[in-house]
């Protein structure tokens, strides 16, 4: 071998890389030799080049053919201090990273969430879907993401990430303050509601774009399912003092030797406690009470003894002594039953009549 292939076989003249696993987000070009001026740099569709000069960030390729000089590698030249530019050759990480959309990855909620909820108040959330993600910054990524791993694969950043993408839903979520039933209802459009909330939070700290998130399924916890079932019952049952009645007949034609008389009986507890439910809940519709009168009724005369009149005649007192009427006239005449003579009528009150009697 002459000195000039030897001093070609040290030098890298052609940097590329052809990615074939469909999986792999971002690969370090194993650079053992030095890279000369004037060598070819190729990146593909899909794919940006970063350049690392002993841990710092150099310059960054988009897809094309590059020939490495002085003129587009102005970090580089900086970095290794050439003082009239590219000349000599040099060592540097070359990483390739795969910028195409990467579907369908899944995101789920290892814990349930809390967040306030303005029909149940405090509530756990559970919530599991897919989203899309393509890389928009190649040194952030790569800074907060992949770090100095020689090859990236989806599979990882699965692992890395589904807690990063949890945390922030679970910010865009508690932000928007949507009500959990709505949520529940509206999964695109929550997906598509969430995606300004989410997408400046990734790519400000990992450098990633997402054009898709998509909620499949939030779930409450079991307690309030079962409550919002109930609630949903009851207002597909509307007239509760019909349903009771339509229950109670179900049960006398259902119920085996039980007597008419207590499915009778039952009938009747039903029908009374099925309106007392129904006035509870119509109670805002009942009529107000009338108000009370501006002054009082006049109080009733008081009531005499044994349903008698105030003033009795001498038969009625003669009824109450058990004696004739001559004999209540004489005891008039001889004054021993004291009483009043109005005309030829004599009228007798209660008091004169238990004096006579104590007399």
């Amino acid at each position: 071998m002459g000195l000039i292939d030897y001093l070609k076989s040290q030098f890298l003249e052609i940097i590329q890389w052809e990615d074939d696993s469909r999986d792999t987000l971002s690969y370090r070009y194993p650079v053992d030799k030095e890279i000369k001026r004037g060598a070819q740099l190729i990146v593909r569709e899909s794919q940006v080049a970063q350049f690392l000069y002993l841990g710092q960030f150099g310059d960054t390729f988009a897809p094309g053919t590059w020939t490495l000089t002085t003129d587009n590698t102005p970090i580089l030249n900086t970095l290794k201090g050439w003082k009239y530019g590219f000349e000599s050759p040099f060592k540097a990480d070359v990483y390739y990273l795969n910028t195409r959309l990467f579907t369908g990855n899944k995101w789920g909620t290892a814990n349930p969430i809390m967040m306030r909820d303005q029909d149940f108040g405090i509530v756990r959330v559970r919530a599991y879907g897919t989203y899309d993600f393509h890389i928009v910054d190649p040194k952030l990524f790569l800074k907060e993401v992949a770090g100095t791993d020689h090859h990236f694969r989806l599979e990882e950043f699965a692992d890395t990430m589904r807690s990063r993408i949890v945390s922030v839903f679970s910010e865009a979520l508690a932000s928007a303050k949507l009500p959990v039933l709505d949520v529940a209802a509206r999964y695109q459009e929550l997906g598509a509601a969430l995606l300004p909330l989410i997408n400046p939070a990734v790519t400000s700290k990992y450098g990633l774009e997402l054009p898709s998130f998509i909620v499949e399924n939030i779930s409450l916890p079991p307690e309030v399912e079962q409550a919002i079932d109930k609630r949903s019952s009851m207002a597909a049952v509307g007239n509760l003092t019909d349903y009771v009645k339509f229950q109670m007949a179900e049960g006398m034609t259902k119920g085996e030797g039980a007597s008419m008389a207590g499915n009778a009986a039952q009938l009747g507890a039903g029908i009374a406690m099925g309106q007392q439910m129904a006035q509870a809940m119509s109670g805002a519709q009942a009529t107000p009470p009338a108000a009370p009168p501006a002054t009082p009724p006049p109080l009733p005369a008081a009531t005499p003894p044994n349903g008698l009149p105030a003033l009795l005649s001498p038969a009625e007192a003669a009824q109450v002594l058990g004696v004739s009427e001559s004999d209540v006239l004489t005891a008039l005449a001889d004054g021993s039953l004291k009483g009043k003579k109005i005309g030829s009528a004599w009228r007798i009150t209660h008091a004169a009549l238990d004096d006579f009697l104590k007399s």
